[in-house]
C-alpha cells in the first residue's frame, strides 16, 4: 500500500506550482487524473528544447519541463469552454476527494466550477485553488508567474552580489514551494475532513508561499527593523557561512557555532584567531566580516578545494564543493538514497527522473506511472469513473468536447 492509496485528485493545474503539489500526491499513492486542453494540454508541454520522443500536435516530443512534475498521473482531455465538458469536470469532481486549479481567480466561477458550485454536489470535496495573489484582497485578479513573484515577493531583493543586480533564484522556487505548501494544506484539508465529516476551500497563493519562506529574513526584519540587504553567498546572521574560493576552485563551508569556529581555525592553522576580540564570538564575527573574510580568503587560496575539503570533512565542519549539475548525480549519495529513478514511458523509451525526497520505512513512494501523453486516459478514465461507452466517447470526440 501507499500513504494516499483511496483517494483521487482532479487535477486542474498547469505549468507548475499545480502540478509540483499533484504530483506530489501521486507520488504517496493518490490516483491523480490531470485534466488538459484538447490538442494543446498543459502550456509545459511545449517548454523547451529538450525534447524527447515522438511529436505530436504542436510540440516536437514530450518536454522535460512537462516530465519533471507530471509523473504517477492519468491524463484526460476535456474541452472546459462547452458546456458537455464541464459537466464532465463536474461528475469527475464528484468522484473525487480533491480538487486542485491555478486559473486565474474567478475563472472556474464564470464555468460553473467555482468551489461553492462543486461543493453543493460534493460537500466533502477538499477544493484547492492556486493564483498568484489568492482569492482576496486588492491583486486578487492580478495573473502571477514565478520570476515576477520572486521579484515582488522579496527573493530577488536578497539574491545576488552585495553590489551588484539583484538575481533570480535558479529554479522556479516560488512555483515548487507553492506546490510543497498546497501540498500540506491538502493533507490538512483531507485529515480534517476526517474529523469533521467536511470538505473546505485551500486558498494558496505564490505571493503568500514567497512571504512565508522569507522566514529568517522576515524576522529579522520584522524584529529588528533593518532591512535586509543582499550579501551575496554570505549569511546575514552567521559568519563564516558562505562560499570561499580555494586555489582551484570555489566550496561551501558553515562554521555555524562556537565551537566549529574554534575548529576552522586550527584546521586552518590559525589558533590565535580564537583569541582575537575581533572574531571572540559570532556577534564580533558578524560585526567584522570584512576582515575575517579577507584573512580566510588568504588561507584557503594557497591549497586546492579537495585538500581543504578533506581537511575540514575530517575535522567534521560541515563543507562542500560548489557542484555543477552533473556532479550532482554522479554524488556518492545519490545512487544508494535512489535519487534517480528510471521508468518505462510509451514513447520516450526509459526516461530517468529525479528521485523522492521523503523515504518512508513501510510505505515507499514509487513511480507507478510515467508523466502521461496528452489524453492518453481519456477513454480509461470516462469509462471507469463515468460509464461512458465507445460511441458515446465518439460522439464527444466528434463534437469536440474531448
Amino acid at each position: 500500500m501507499l500513504p494516499l492509496d483511496g483517494i483521487r485528485v482532479l487535477d486542474l493545474s498547469r505549468a507548475l506550482a499545480g502540478p509540483y503539489c499533484t504530483m506530489m500526491l501521486g507520488d504517496l499513492g493518490a490516483d491523480v487524473i490531470k485534466v488538459e486542453r484538447p490538442g494543446q494540454g498543459d502550456e509545459s508541454r511545449g517548454w523547451g528544447p529538450p525534447f524527447v520522443g515522438q511529436p505530436y500536435g504542436p510540440y516536437p516530443g514530450e518536454s522535460a519541463y512537462f516530465l519533471s512534475a507530471n509523473r504517477n498521473k492519468r491524463s484526460v482531455t476535456v474541452n472546459l469552454h462547452s458546456a458537455e465538458g464541464q459537466e464532465i469536470v463536474r461528475r469527475l469532481a464528484a468522484a473525487s476527494d480533491v480538487f486542485v486549479e491555478n486559473f486565474r481567480t474567478g475563472a472556474l466561477e464564470k464555468m460553473g466550477l467555482g468551489y461553492d458550485d462543486l461543493r453543493t454536489v460534493h460537500p466533502r470535496l477538499v477544493y484547492c485553488s492556486v493564483s498568484g495573489y489568492g482569492r482576496t484582497g486588492p491583486c486578487a485578479d492580478w495573473p502571477g508567474y514565478d520570476f515576477v513573484l520572486q521579484a515582488e515577493g522579496g527573493m530577488m531583493g536578497i539574491t545576488g552580489p552585495e553590489e551588484g543586480p539583484p538575481y533570480r533564484v535558479g529554479i522556479p522556487i516560488v512555483d515548487i514551494t507553492t506546490g510543497m505548501f498546497a501540498a500540506t494544506g491538502i493533507l490538512a484539508a483531507l485529515r480534517a475532513r476526517d474529523l469533521t465529516g467536511e470538505g473546505q476551500l485551500v486558498d494558496m497563493s505564490l505571493l503568500d508561499a514567497q512571504v512565508a519562506l522569507l522566514t529568517n529574513v522576515a524576522s529579522n526584519y520584522l524584529v529588528g527593523g533593518e532591512a535586509p540587504r543582499r550579501l551575496g553567498n554570505a549569511h546575514p546572521n552567521i559568519t563564516p557561512y558562505e562560499a570561499f574560493r580555494a586555489q582551484d576552485r570555489w566550496f561551501a563551508l558553515a562554521a555555524a557555532n562556537q565551537r566549529q569556529w574554534a575548529i576552522l581555525c586550527d584546521v586552518i592553522g590559525q589558533p590565535k584567531l580564537k583569541d582575537d576580540p575581533r572574531f571572540a564570538d559570532n556577534n564580533t564575527r558578524v560585526a567584522n566580516r570584512q576582515a575575517l573574510r579577507e584573512v580566510l580568503d588568504a588561507a584557503f587560496a594557497c591549497r586546492d578545494a579537495a585538500e581543504w575539503l578533506a581537511k575540514l570533512r575530517q575535522a567534521e565542519l560541515p563543507c562542500g564543493p560548489i557542484n555543477a549539475i552533473p556532479d550532482v548525480f554522479a554524488h556518492p549519495q545519490a545512487t544508494p538514497r535512489e535519487m534517480v529513478l528510471q521508468v518505462e514511458h510509451p514513447t520516450v523509451g526509459t526516461l530517468r527522473l529525479p528521485g523522492f525526497p521523503y523515504k518512508f520505512s513501510a510505505t515507499p513512494a514509487i513511480v507507478r506511472r510515467p508523466p502521461p501523453l496528452l489524453g492518453q486516459h481519456t477513454q480509461e478514465v470516462l469509462g471507469e469513473l463515468l460509464g461512458y461507452g465507445t460511441e458515446e466517447l465518439g460522439g464527444l470526440r466528434g463534437r469536440n468536447v474531448l
